[in-house]
């Protein structure tokens, strides 16, 4: 080949575009946000800077890895916490390059704590799931009895929320009884114990009604009741389920499972528990309302009567007239016999409910309460004075076994402790020297000598 097709072949050859940093770096910068797009990161908060400016600038970063960030002024103000260094965070955005400097970084548009936010969506994806299963349907709830006999309560039995729903029950409808479910109501173990309950009760169905209740607290107490167990177990339970959990503003998987949801455990108590005031005033609006109608058919009667015996009057009809007054006479008895035996007997309906009511009088448990404080007042006065008596033969027993370990025990028996003069104890005749002098310590008291002669250990004898 000739040097001119080799020159010809070079100028044919495309030739290689040539990029500036500022267009690579702009680039770059395009192929990275259109190529990701909208991305969630997960991770610690650190070297965060807030400049005068507004914006946010700091690192994400886990153990082994770690992205710079810059959040806007605009976007800050929809911060709903105080970021610090060291906490772990969601952040929302778009992955970019800061051309200047080359630097790859995520613009952020929205921060939120890690814990709360995953928690959140975990709670609205179980929420659709379950909702597309037909597990919350409105068909397949069941209606709640009118008049419960044994009302079930599924909740701690140290928590306040019990308390209050007794309170209600109590106050609202002593007729029916209560049974308790304890279980514990925050934590790991809460769901399963949860589950286990419903269980037991659906199996039981000495229950008309059960109330599932917890008082408030934030998502992280309440997410015992966002299981998925729960809910189906919830479902499955053959006695209707009345949820109130937590504060008026707290939605739970529980909530939408639950075949009627109040939005306190006292509200649920409310809600299953008629109200004993407004049926006795319903009682008395109905034998109200009775009286009214027998006074209106009597007044018709009465003014039919009059409209007959005109007629009557008026035609003379002597053995008709003596016919229809014989037949009003006997509706009219009648008439006095119904009213009479309707009074008699809601009267005695009412001496029945009042019967059935006493023996649900508060004053009983109070002084079968009162008895047992006693008991237990003389049970505790018998059980401290044995541990005072034990505590005295104790303190005796040590008073006499430190009188036989004591030194002074050892000086009574003729013994002494030996000093030199700088107080230092003396155990070897090897360490003084004849005219020194030293300090014996007996039992009665202190002596000073001055040391004569010193005998070693082989001029003892």
């Amino acid at each position: 080949m000739s040097s001119a097709d080799i020159m010809g072949a070079s100028a044919a050859a495309p030739t290689p575009p040539v990029f500036t940093v500022t267009r690579l770096n702009r680039e770059v910068r395009t192929l990275l946000e259109r190529g990701l797009g909208v991305v969630w990161v997960e991770g610690e908060l650190s070297n965060l800077a807030q400049p005068a400016s507004g914006h946010w600038y700091f690192s994400l970063k886990d153990r082994e890895a770690q992205v710079r960030c810059a959040m806007f002024r605009m976007r800050t103000s929809g911060v709903t916490f105080t970021p610090k260094a060291g906490q772990q965070v969601l952040a929302r955005g778009r992955v970019s390059l800061y051309e200047p400097r080359g630097d790859y970084q995520l613009i952020v548009e929205h921060l939120e704590e890690a814990g709360v936010g995953a928690l959140q969506r975990e709670f609205e994806r179980l929420k659709a799931k379950l909702a597309a299963e037909g597990l919350f349907a409105r068909e397949a709830k069941r209606a709640l009895p009118r008049f419960p006999r044994r009302i079930g309560v599924v909740t701690s039995p140290t928590g306040a929320a019990i308390r209050d729903v007794l309170h209600i029950l109590g106050r609202r409808f002593p007729p029916a009884a209560v049974r308790i479910y304890p279980v514990p109501v925050q934590g790991a173990a809460a769901a399963p114990a949860i589950v286990e309950a419903l269980a037991l009760a659906s199996q039981r169905a000495d229950c008309d009604v059960l109330i599932l209740a917890r008082g408030g607290g934030s998502l992280e107490d309440l997410w015992a009741f966002n299981d998925e167990h729960l809910a189906r177990a919830i479902r499955a339970c053959t006695v209707p389920v009345v949820s109130g959990v937590g504060h008026e503003i707290d939605f739970t998987i529980a909530d939408f499972a639950a075949d009627a949801r109040a939005p306190t455990p006292s509200g649920a108590a409310e809600l299953v528990a008629p109200d004993r005031q407004a049926l006795l005033e319903a009682l008395q609006r109905t034998g109200a309302r009775i009286g009214a109608t027998m006074n209106r058919e009597l007044r018709a009667a009465a003014a039919r009567f009059e409209a007959a015996s005109a007629r009557l009057t008026r035609a003379d009809p002597g053995l008709r007239l003596a016919h229809q007054a014989q037949r009003l006479d006997d509706l009219e008895q009648r008439l006095t016999l119904a009213v009479r035996s309707a009074v008699q007997e809601a009267r005695h309906r009412l001496t029945r409910c009042e019967a059935r009511l006493l023996p649900h009088s508060p004053q009983r448990r109070t002084d079968a309460l009162r008895a047992r404080i006693d008991a237990l007042a003389v049970r505790l006065e018998r059980h401290m004075s044995a541990e005072l008596s034990q505590l005295d033969h104790r303190v005796m027993l040590a008073q006499r076994t430190l009188q036989t370990a004591s030194p002074l025990a050892t000086l009574a028996r003729g013994f002494a402790i030996v000093t030199r003069a700088d107080g230092s104890l003396l155990r070897d005749t090897a360490a003084v020297r004849p005219g020194e002098l030293i300090e014996a310590r007996v039992a009665s008291g202190r002596l000073q000598a001055q040391v004569g002669r010193v005998f070693g250990p082989e001029e003892e004898g």
